[in-house]
C-alpha cells in the first residue's frame, strides 16, 4: 500500500500545518554541540556534579536553540512531578520484560531540577522499571528551564493517555500551578492544559473516577473555553462547570438503570442516553452554554420514558462501549 505523501507548496517544500507559528532556527547539524555552557545551564551542571551525576554532553535543540544537558543522575534522586498520571502496573511489567530481554535502555527521560532533587514529567513508567530492576542511574534530558515539565503533556511520547488518565494529569496540574503562581489567567496555559474540556472532566473524574467522560467530552469541546480569570479564580468556575457534567452523569446514570430494568442490555446504552438527550447535533448558528445545555439535558435525561424506547433505537445509536 502506498504511503500519503504531505503537500507540497510549488518550492517543494512541505506545506505548513493549520495553527504552527513556529520558524526552527537556521542551526544545522553540527551546530549544536554546546563546548561552554553559561548561565543557568552552567549552574544546573554543577549541581549534577554535586548530587554524584554527570553530564554526559550539553547542545541545543534544533527548533528554538534552548541549551539541553544529556546526564547520568543517581535513579535515587529522580522522582515524578506530583501532577502526573498513576503509574500503570501492566505498562511497567512490559517495560521490564522488554529492558530484561534487550539488557538496555535507550530512551532518556526528560527531567528538572526541583526541591533540592529531579523530576520528571514523562518518564514515570520507565523510572519505576529501572528501579525495580535495580539500576543504579538514570540517563536524562534535563531542562534548566522548570516550565517545560508543566508543558510537556503536549509532548508526552511515552504511553498514550486515555480520556481518564490526561484529564486527572490536567487536574494535577492545574492545582499546582494554581499553588505556585495563582494570579496567572488560566488562558495563559493553554498549551499545558490542551484543551479547556480536559480541565473541567478533571475536576468531575477528581470527585467521581467512574465517570463517563468518553460521553461528555463531545459537548465539552463545542461549548467549554479557557477562561480569561486567573487561577484562583478559575478553580472554583472549574469546580462549578464539573459540577454541572456530575449532575448530568448522575442523571444519564439513573435513565441507564430504568433502561436495564426493561431488559436492555446493549454496551451502547450511556452513549444512547447521551445521544437522545443532547439537541446540539440539530442547532445551527450560535449555541447555548454550558449553564443553559448542561441542566436542560439533565431534565431531560431524568424525565425519559423507557416505556418509549425501542431495541432498534439503541442499535442505530452505535457509539463509544459505555465505560466502566
Amino acid at each position: 500500500m502506498a504511503t500519503k505523501k504531505r503537500p507540497v507548496t510549488k518550492s517543494g517544500k512541505p506545506r505548513a500545518r493549520k495553527g504552527v507559528k513556529l520558524k526552527p532556527t537556521e542551526l544545522g547539524a553540527t551546530e549544536l554541540k554546546v563546548e561552554n555552557l553559561e548561565g543557568a545551564a552552567a549552574e544546573l551542571a554543577r549541581q549534577v556534579d554535586a548530587d554524584g551525576g554527570q553530564l554526559l554532553a550539553a547542545y541545543k535543540e534544533p527548533l528554538g536553540g534552548h541549551v539541553q544537558l544529556l546526564v547520568a543522575l543517581p535513579v535515587d534522586k529522580v522522582e515524578p512531578t506530583p501532577y502526573q498520571r498513576d503509574v500503570s502496573d501492566a505498562h511497567v511489567r512490559k517495560l521490564t520484560l522488554a529492558m530484561d530481554r534487550t539488557r538496555r535502555y535507550l530512551d532518556p527521560i526528560v527531567a528538572v531540577r526541583a526541591d533540592g532533587g529531579y523530576q520528571t514529567p514523562n518518564g514515570n513508567h520507565r523510572l519505576t522499571a529501572l528501579k525495580e530492576l535495580g539500576a543504579k542511574s538514570v540517563l536524562a534530558l534535563l531542562i534548566p528551564e522548570k516550565e517545560v515539565a508543566f508543558q510537556i503533556l503536549a509532548l508526552n511520547i511515552e504511553k498514550a493517555h486515555n480520556l481518564r488518565e490526561k484529564s486527572l494529569e490536567v487536574h494535577r496540574m492545574y492545582e499546582e500551578l494554581a499553588r505556585l503562581d495563582s494570579k496567572r489567567k488560566e488562558s495563559d496555559y493553554a498549551l499545558e492544559f490542551e484543551e479547556p474540556g480536559l480541565c473541567t472532566l478533571g475536576f468531575a473524574y477528581a470527585e467521581r473516577g467512574r465517570l463517563s467522560g468518553g460521553a461528555y467530552m463531545p459537548i465539552l469541546k463545542k461549548l467549554d473555553a479557557f477562561l480569561e480569570k486567573p487561577l484562583d479564580d478559575a478553580i472554583d468556575e472549574r469546580k462549578r462547570r464539573a459540577k454541572l457534567v456530575l449532575d448530568f452523569d448522575e442523571a444519564v446514570g439513573e435513565a441507564v438503570a430504568k433502561l436495564k430494568e426493561r431488559g436492555f442490555t446493549s454496551p451502547y446504552l450511556k452513549a444512547f442516553v447521551v445521544a437522545r438527550v443532547n439537541p446540539l447535533r440539530f442547532m445551527k448558528g450560535s449555541l447555548p452554554t454550558m449553564d443553559e445545555l448542561f441542566p436542560q439535558m439533565t431534565k431531560r435525561a431524568r424525565n425519559m420514558d423507557p416505556g418509549k424506547i425501542k431495541t432498534e433505537d439503541v442499535a442505530r445509536s452505535g457509539g463509544a462501549a459505555d465505560e466502566e
